[in-house]
C-alpha cells in the first residue's frame, strides 16, 4: 500500500444489481472469469449464469444478489488490475455499503472469496428470514436533516437504518411504522419518502431474531488480519483486528449503516479520490453530494476498466 496514496476504493450494497452485468468482463479479461468461476465452485451452482442471464426475480433474491454484487465487484476490480498491472494507484482504505463492507473484507485481505460467498449467502438468507419472522421494509428520506428524522423515527417506531448522504437518511421498521413516518416526513416538509425494494427491515431491530444465528455463522469462518484500513459501518473508523470484525459483522446486521460519517473520516485521512469498483453508481452519487470537491471514478464495464487503466481520468499519485 502506497503510504501516501490519496485513493480509496469503495464497494455497493444491495440494490445495484442487474441482469447481464458483469459478463463483458468474463469474456475479455482471464481474471474476473476466475473469480466468477471460483464462486460458482465455491456455492456448487452457476451464480455466473444468474448475474449474466437472470432471469431477474431470482436474481433479486437477497441470498442470491448479496454474493452475485460481491463477486461482480472483486471481477471489476481483478480486471483494473489486470488491465493495468503495475500502474493502478493502492488505496489507503477500503469500504462498503452494507454488504459492501463484505466485499472490502475480501480485498483487505480478511476473507478468501469462497468463504465470503458462501458468508454472504448465508447473511442473505438469514436476512430474508428475518423479514418473514418480522415483516418490515425501508424507505428513503429525502431532504430532512437527521434531528428531524430521529424525532420522526421516535414518533413512528422506525429506525435509522443508513446515513447516506447530506438530505437523504434511510428509515427501517414495519409496514405500518413506515406508512406513519412517511405522514410525519411529508408534514415536516421531506421532498419524498421513497420506498427500497427490499425483503426486510434491514439494519434494524427487526433483524433480532437471526442475530445469534449468525453470529454462529460468522464465528465458524477463517478470519485474517486486514492489510489494508476497513472503514466500519457501524463505527465510521477502522477495524483493527480479528475479534472487531467479527463484532463488525454481527452489529452491522442490526445497526445503522454510517455511510456519510465513513466517507468524510477517509477525507479526513487524505483522500481525494473514490474508486466505486462494481455494479451501478449508488456510492458515486453518495460521494459527490457529500463532498463536490472529491474525484470520483467507476469501475463496473469493460469500456470503465480500458478508460482508467489507459490512464484517462485516473487519478494523480
Amino acid at each position: 500500500m502506497a503510504a501516501l496514496s490519496t485513493v480509496a476504493y469503495v464497494f455497493p450494497g444491495q440494490g445495484s444489481q442487474s441482469v447481464g452485468m458483469g459478463l463483458d468482463l468474463y469474456d475479455r479479461y482471464s481474471s474476473a472469469r476466475a473469480v466468477f468461476d471460483e464462486a460458482d465452485a465455491s456455492l456448487g451452482f452457476s451464480l455466473s449464469r444468474l448475474c449474466f442471464e437472470g432471469p431477474g426475480d431470482e436474481l433479486t433474491k437477497t441470498h442470491n444478489v448479496q454474493p452475485a454484487i460481491l463477486v461482480m465487484s472483486i471481477a471489476c476490480l481483478r480486471a483494473l488490475e489486470e488491465a493495468a498491472m503495475a500502474d493502478l494507484p493502492k488505496p489507503a482504505f477500503v469500504a462498503g455499503h452494507s454488504l459492501g463492507e463484505y466485499t472490502a473484507l475480501v480485498v483487505s485481505g480478511v476473507l478468501d472469496l469462497a468463504d465470503a460467498v458462501r458468508l454472504v449467502r448465508e447473511r442473505g438468507r438469514l436476512m430474508y428470514e428475518a423479514g418473514l419472522k418480522n415483516p418490515g421494509s425501508m424507505a428513503a428520506v429525502i431532504g430532512l436533516g437527521e434531528d428531524t428524522v430521529s424525532e420522526i423515527c421516535a414518533r413512528s417506531q422506525t429506525e435509522i437504518s443508513n446515513m447516506n448522504c447530506p438530505g437523504q437518511i434511510v428509515l427501517s421498521g414495519s409496514a405500518d411504522a413506515l406508512t406513519e413516518a412517511e405522514k410525519l416526513a411529508r408534514a415536516s416538509g421531506a421532498r419524498a419518502l421513497i420506498p427500497l425494494k427490499v425483503s426486510g427491515a434491514f439494519h434494524s431491530v427487526l433483524m433480532e431474531p437471526v442475530i445469534d444465528e449468525f453470529s454462529q455463522i460468522v464465528h465458524s469462518f477463517r478470519l485474517r488480519e486486514p492489510v489494508i484500513p476497513v472503514v466500519s459501518n457501524v463505527t465510521a473508523r477502522p477495524l483493527a483486528d480479528v475479534p472487531s470484525i467479527r463484532e463488525e459483522m454481527v452489529r452491522q446486521l442490526r445497526n445503522c449503516i454510517r455511510w456519510q460519517e465513513s466517507v468524510q473520516y477517509m477525507m479526513d485521512n487524505g483522500v481525494t479520490a473514490f474508486y466505486e469498483i462494481g455494479p451501478g453508481r449508488v456510492l458515486t452519487g453518495l460521494i459527490r453530494r457529500i463532498n463536490t470537491d472529491l474525484r470520483t471514478f467507476n469501475v463496473s464495464t469493460v469500456e470503465e476498466v480500458t478508460q482508467l487503466a489507459g490512464g484517462e481520468g485516473q487519478v494523480d499519485r
